[in-house]
């Protein structure tokens, strides 16, 4: 097949999708979960039907005359009610104080005023889970992410420059890199970017913890396919620069031979996740949620994208069969 043919199409579509994703993540309203804000999530139970919207006027207007005797201490109220479930979840974003224990108190201290508002209505409402994340705790995890992400990438590159060195004269080494980095940041990118849409419409699917989780996951995973496609090309390569191919022909086969595996291997792995994602534990959708955004996605950034890319990158190069540079041990005397 001539997958190429439409490779402008491929990286037409790819473009539209990083450019809006990017537009989205800039001026978009995130939905953070309290991991990132150093917020409250409390989740109460309940026994008969109750106004979702009517509670959430209720809570803001707590929050308003809290934030009147405390210097406008709370940033952001939500309410939501779980799909399926007779159970809420308050969650609760404070602006920075630079004093923390101060700030705790005044948690606790909300905490307990919406507790005791909920205690006298007639729907017999119990907290089952009250959830606190401290400023530092953020701090912690973002640094740790930021320093795994330019390390993980790091180390990518300097693999893939030293897997596909000799595959032939002619062909940029270092484009294997650059497509692989480019690959990934579309598949995070474009993921983040349908994540957040998804918590925009339902408010359970936050970004959080998990979500950072399943980012770095995907660092590690959504190169896989991409190798494999590389991995066939750079084999055909070697075999195929004797016959007088070129790297169209070449790219083209290589994808014919290796597209039927890849898109097995992701539908197995999508009906794994998808099925966990309907019938799990409540607390690993969201992270399988963004895992099935990224297996779908890089299917398409690894058998569409990344060989348009090698072929654009790599068109006007003259494939000849690499050879070592013998060195004679007369090179080597220094006069």
């Amino acid at each position: 097949m001539d997958f190429l043919k439409k490779r402008i199409v491929f990286l037409v579509i790819a473009w539209v999708l990083s450019l809006v994703s990017w537009v989205m993540f800039l001026f978009g309203n995130v939905n953070y979960g309290i991991d990132m804000t150093w917020g409250t999530q409390s989740e109460f139970s309940y026994e008969w039907e109750i106004s979702i919207d009517d509670l959430y006027k209720d809570i803001t207007h707590i929050s308003g005359e809290f934030n009147q005797l405390n210097n406008n201490i709370i940033n952001w109220v939500n309410v939501y009610g779980v799909t399926g479930q007779n159970q809420i979840v308050l969650i609760v974003w404070f602006h920075e104080l630079d004093d923390e224990k101060a700030l705790e108190t005044l948690k606790t201290d909300f905490n307990e005023l919406t507790q005791n508002y909920l205690e006298t209505l007639p729907n017999n409402f119990i907290q089952t889970r009250y959830i606190n994340i401290w400023k530092n705790f953020w701090d912690y995890i973002k640094n740790t992410a930021k320093i795994t992400l330019a390390l993980g990438l790091i180390a990518i590159s300097i693999y893939i420059v030293w897997a596909f060195f000799g595959v032939a004269n002619g062909l940029n080494t270092y484009s294997f890199a650059w497509i692989v980095l480019i690959t990934l940041l579309f598949d995070i990118l474009v993921t983040t970017w349908l994540y957040i849409v998804t918590g925009i419409i339902f408010p359970e699917f936050q970004v959080d913890i998990f979500f950072i989780t399943a980012l770095l996951t995907i660092l590690w995973y959504s190169i896989n396919n991409t190798i494999v496609v590389f991995d066939r090309v750079r084999f055909n390569i070697k075999q195929m620069i004797s016959q007088k191919k070129k790297l169209y022909e070449i790219i083209n086969i290589s994808l014919t031979e290796t597209i039927k595996r890849s898109i097995f291997t992701s539908l197995t792995l999508l009906f794994v996740l998808i099925t966990t994602f309907l019938f799990g534990p409540e607390l690993m959708r969201w992270f399988l949620l963004s895992l099935i955004f990224w297996v779908t996605l890089g299917t398409f950034s690894s058998l569409l994208l990344a060989p348009s890319l090698l072929f654009e990158l790599n068109k006007n190069a003259q494939l000849k069969v690499y050879e070592k540079k013998i060195i004679s041990d007369d090179d080597k005397i220094v006069v």
